[in-house]
């Protein structure tokens, strides 16, 4: 059996006693908080040295979430483009639609195994909201959802699935009503009663120990990826790229490289309207250290140290800060932090549609833009490994609505012909 929960990682890059990665990570909550997740802490420690655990989830994953999940070869997108070889790690085909399912099944699982009777979560896109939603329901437990209003609306066909699924939504209004402001009102719920519920953090964000639990759970995707590129290339990938709020799918196939120095790691950042604009969510390329959440991170921030407003096309990638790990493996340049805009992920949302039948996620569109840019100015036998995080389907209206293409059939075989293709998508402005 894979042992999918206990993978070595890479042991220079564990968080310290504390939760600290490098400068980054730590607790930073009340004190009758801290004691809570000491307990967390300590209950997931146990979980995850328990057979019977691992072998529970173990089995969720392979009869319940559909994994391994598959890695398909891009072939038409990458002769359009030239260059490299462009594969995709495809955790759009799990249940639910993307990759958030590996971790909700994990912190459910521990939940029960506490014996709490509600999980609570924030959700931005919503993909979280329904993986912890459906996970709820599988093991018969309450959950209440926080999600922005802006994002209530941007993302109504995942608000419903999970009040089908019988969670509560619970529609935040204070602030900028997306994701940072639906994090702040979950975390207000949790410290009103941390016995009978548990929050379940939907990224590698938060005080100590989320941020090395959730990448735990995710770690999967590494694993399974790493023996997916050799048994169908012979070698490791050349390099490996994720998109990046939170930074949950990142590391998830992050850490399955990390020990590689031959394996170029690319994080892509939501550059929104632009960096040069406060229209972004560019937290590692624009951010300072600060705290927020509980734990220390880069953060957008003013000067006095408190949140930006962030803003992204992509609604689960519209966060001020990172998890703690992503900050480190920054200062130690192991990743390299890129971004790519509003406009750019468009383009490759439909390049990917048009010309390999696989609608993606606003926010797994940011990955495939970079990829875009990265394979041409690579040879041909190089490959470029990218998780494509999440399907489409919650963004298929919101993308309509704003940024239609005209009817188009691109000629595969042109050697402009991405150009071309580009020049037929009409953007409606903001």
């Amino acid at each position: 059996m894979t042992n999918l929960l206990t993978q070595t990682i890479d042991t220079t890059n564990r968080p310290d006693h504390d939760g600290n990665f490098g400068a980054y990570g730590g607790s930073y909550v009340p004190e009758a908080l801290q004691r809570v997740m000491d307990e967390v802490a300590a209950a997931y420690e146990e979980a995850a040295a328990d057979p019977s655990f691992k072998e529970e989830l173990y089995d969720l994953h392979k009869h319940y979430t559909g994994r391994p999940s598959p890695v398909f070869h891009a072939k038409n997108l990458s002769r359009i483009l030239g260059g490299a070889q462009i594969y995709l790690k495809r955790e759009d085909l799990n249940h639910t639609g993307a990759h958030k399912i590996n971790h909700c099944l994990g912190e459910v699982l521990l939940a029960k195994r506490m014996g709490k009777k509600k999980v609570i979560a924030e959700t931005g896109a919503g993909q979280h909201g329904v993986a912890l939603a459906t996970a709820a329901a599988l093991m018969g437990l309450e959950c209440d959802i926080y999600m922005g209003e802006v994002d209530v609306m941007k993302e109504a066909p995942n608000v419903a699935r999970m009040k089908i699924l019988g969670a509560k939504v619970v529609v935040v209004k204070s602030g900028t009503r997306t994701l940072k402001d639906a994090v702040d009102e979950a975390f207000k719920a949790y410290l009103a009663d941390p016995i009978t519920q548990i929050y379940c953090i939907g990224s590698v964000v938060g005080p100590h120990p989320f941020p090395a639990m959730v990448r735990d759970f995710q770690s999967v995707v590494g694993v399974e990826a790493r023996g997916q590129m050799i048994e169908m290339t012979g070698r490791l990938p050349d390099n490996v790229v994720a998109c990046v709020g939170g930074g949950s799918n990142a590391m998830g196939i992050f850490s399955g490289f990390l020990d590689d120095a031959s394996v170029n790691l690319y994080g892509v950042e939501p550059a929104g309207l632009g960096l040069d604009t406060n229209q972004h969510a560019a937290s590692i390329t624009k951010g300072k250290p600060g705290i927020l959440h509980g734990f220390k991170t880069l953060l957008i921030q003013d000067d006095a140290g408190n949140p930006l407003p962030v803003y992204s096309i992509a609604s689960g990638l519209d966060y001020p800060g990172v998890g703690p790990q992503h900050c480190q493996l920054h200062d130690i340049k192991r990743v390299s932090y890129m971004t790519a805009t509003d406009r750019e992920a468009v383009e490759a949302f439909y390049a990917l549609s048009r010309l390999e039948g696989i609608i993606p996620a606003l926010e797994s569109s940011h990955a495939v833009a970079y990829a875009v840019k990265l394979a041409p100015q690579l040879p041909s036998d190089a490959t470029i490994l990218v998780n494509l995080s999440g399907r489409g389907d919650k963004d298929i209206d919101f993308v309509m609505d704003n940024y239609p293409l005209v009817e188009y059939e691109p000629k595969i075989d042109s050697p402009s012909a991405y150009e071309d293709f580009l020049s037929h998508i009409q953007q409606k402005k903001r």
